[in-house]
């Protein structure tokens, strides 16, 4: 995913990443958002990419959509391409 251009539909509002900076459980996370952060925010410069960080909590990602839906996914131990994917299925998600 960090390779390719991703454009992100009108249908999603927010993406929010909650991640320890220290703990061993959002390595992926920290690995993911290292080399596909730039390109994201190159590619959807309007678009709210949040990162949020704090000690000792475990890794996720949400997804806010229209109307305030919102979706979650947990991040724990997952490798850099494996936090792609999900984040890649909650771009994909339709909330109509």
């Amino acid at each position: 995913m960090a390779s390719t251009a991703v454009k992100i539909g009108t249908h999603l509002k927010e993406l929010r990443f909650h991640l320890c900076l220290k703990s061993a459980s959002s390595k992926g996370v920290r690995e993911y958002l290292e080399s596909s952060y730039v390109n994201l925010k190159l590619q959807n410069p309007k678009f709210p990419f949040l990162v949020r960080e704090a000690n000792d909590i475990q890794p996720k990602v949400y997804a806010r959509y229209e109307l305030g839906k919102e979706s979650s996914l947990p991040l724990t131990n997952m490798s850099k391409d494996q936090v792609a994917r999900a984040v890649e299925s909650l771009l994909t998600k339709s909330q109509h």
